[in-house]
């Protein structure tokens, strides 16, 4: 009779532990790339990197960096439903002249996560 009642036990834990490992956010991008191609110096330097939640819990963006002072990441400030879709605003400087390649470090709340590379390139002429 104990046997049974610690194996139920364990078979309770070892549920619960397998369902909250199927309980995750997993963020999935559209691209993770975006070329600004030939622009002009100082026209619109916005553009936007578009994801979706693709896990089973709500996904938040915990950090958002860029490799120079010159690139403005904005980020969602509210958790991302599953499968709902949300946007990465990414605005850079274009009175830079000449070309550029940056980098967009994104860290979020997934499970095992590495942070997430996102690049934008470009060439600004005057």
């Amino acid at each position: 009779m104990k046997i049974m009642k610690y194996l139920n036990l364990f078979l309770l834990l070892f549920s619960i532990s397998i369902y909250a490992q199927q309980s995750s956010p997993e963020i999935e991008f559209e691209t993770t790339t975006i070329d600004y191609g030939v622009i002009q110096n100082g026209s619109d330097g916005e553009r936007v990197f578009s994801f979706k939640n693709t896990g089973t819990a709500n996904l938040i963006i915990t950090n958002i960096r860029s490799s120079c002072g010159c690139t403005i990441p904005k980020k969602p400030e509210a958790p991302i439903a599953p499968g709902e879709a949300s946007k990465i605003i990414v605005s850079y400087d274009t009175k830079r002249i000449g070309p550029f390649k940056k980098t967009i470090t994104v860290s979020t709340n997934q499970k095992n996560s590495l942070d997430i590379a996102l690049k934008i390139e470009g060439t600004v002429i005057p």
